[in-house]
């Protein structure tokens, strides 16, 4: 069986401690071990989830045995924490973006070569069977060639305010939004980021003392010809209905698809909150096991447990060149959504449109 940890146990570390728990109680894999600065964090999470604890990374991956490991922590953090995983031999995914620069993200790709081990990133709206349906489409014909389209995501106001406050300005919507966006587009047009060219606002979230964007705006242009408008914002009102609004429209030479990814028909109201809200239960839901356990379902589990899968696959005999001919979210996949992210990032700044290497 395979042992698995987690690095970073914030608010997306605990769906990967979920992920991995589950299959533990499928007798598929083991979650074995986390790490994260929060001591009383990770004491809560221990009664929950029952893995072996450690403040520091380095120390647990010392002395666990561990087949694969997931890194959730901060962005700018996952360049050192990859490369010490994939150093001490241990199969690693990583949350989206892979890193924050071009050398990160191809120093992390070197490390994972020199160790022969695999590197996949978590970009779960891949995931989405809505999305699922647009790439079909794609492929299939259907659609034709893709030419333009509008993909959006929007947060609430919480999401900087109240959940990453310290980080939030070393990040922007561009980087914790719009990455998800990048890296879903490049995979359902086939084709990699050709220029970018994008503007930003700053006003509410500075007016609260933290330094960074509340929207962003981004025109794409991909190798294939296919022009895509990206808009995400992290400033909606605590009282919208849903912590995160997104879609996506992509016109084709022989058609046209719609998604609206935020509404997929559940809505509730209760006194407790602040208005109806609309859930996205296709990315997570809770229900209960034949043994009365917590267990979880969602595009935003599998995602993590294909990386499991993958690690299972290779302890049983299989090869990373089997999986690159299977399918998976790679670190060249990682490197070519960082290099749109940075594109957009440098338009801000210079105001010009910005080729993309």
């Amino acid at each position: 069986m395979v042992r698995l940890g987690v690095i970073g146990t914030g608010t997306f570390g605990v769906n990967h401690l979920r992920a991995y728990k589950q299959l533990e109680y499928e007798g598929k894999a083991c979650l074995a071990a986390a790490s994260d600065l929060d001591e009383e964090r990770l004491a809560r999470l221990k009664d929950d989830f029952g893995m072996n604890i450690y403040t520091d990374y380095r120390e647990m991956l010392k002395k666990e045995d561990l087949d694969g490991v997931s890194v959730v922590t901060p962005d700018f953090l996952h360049r050192r924490i990859a490369i010490d995983v994939l150093e001490s031999g241990r199969h690693v995914l990583v949350e989206k973006p892979l890193d924050v620069t071009v050398e990160g993200c191809q120093e992390i790709i070197q490390a994972a070569e020199r160790n022969r081990r695999l590197l996949q990133v978590d970009f779960h709206k891949r995931f989405d069977p809505y999305h699922i349906e647009i790439r079909r489409a794609v492929l299939d014909g259907k659609l034709g060639d893709p030419l333009y389209g509008y993909a959006y995501m929007e947060d609430r106001i919480e999401v900087p305010r109240d959940w990453f406050p310290q980080w939030a300005p070393k990040s922007s919507p561009s980087w914790f939004l719009g990455i998800h966006m990048y890296d879903l587009i490049r995979w359902i047009v086939g084709s990699d980021g050709k220029s970018a060219f994008a503007r930003g606002q700053k006003r509410k979230l500075m007016g609260m003392g933290i330094d960074t964007y509340d929207s962003v705006q981004a025109q794409v242009t991909f190798e294939n010809g296919a022009v895509v408008s990206f808009h995400t914002s992290w400033i909606l009102p605590d009282r919208f209905e849903s912590i995160v609004n997104q879609g996506i429209r992509l016109i084709g030479t022989e058609g046209i698809i719609e998604v609206d990814s935020q509404n997929r028909g559940a809505e509730a109201c209760f006194t407790s909150d602040k208005g109806m809200r609309t859930y996205n239960s296709s990315f997570l839901f809770e229900t209960t096991d034949s043994k009365g356990r917590k267990v979880y379902d969602g595009y935003g589990i599998r995602s993590i447990q294909d990386f499991a899968h993958n690690v299972i696959f290779l302890k049983s005999g299989g090869t990373i060149a089997e999986l690159r001919r299977r399918g998976y979210i790679s670190g060249e996949d990682g490197l070519q959504a960082t290099k749109i992210a940075l594109a957009v990032e440098k338009s801000l700044v210079t105001g010009e449109e910005v080729e993309i290497d």
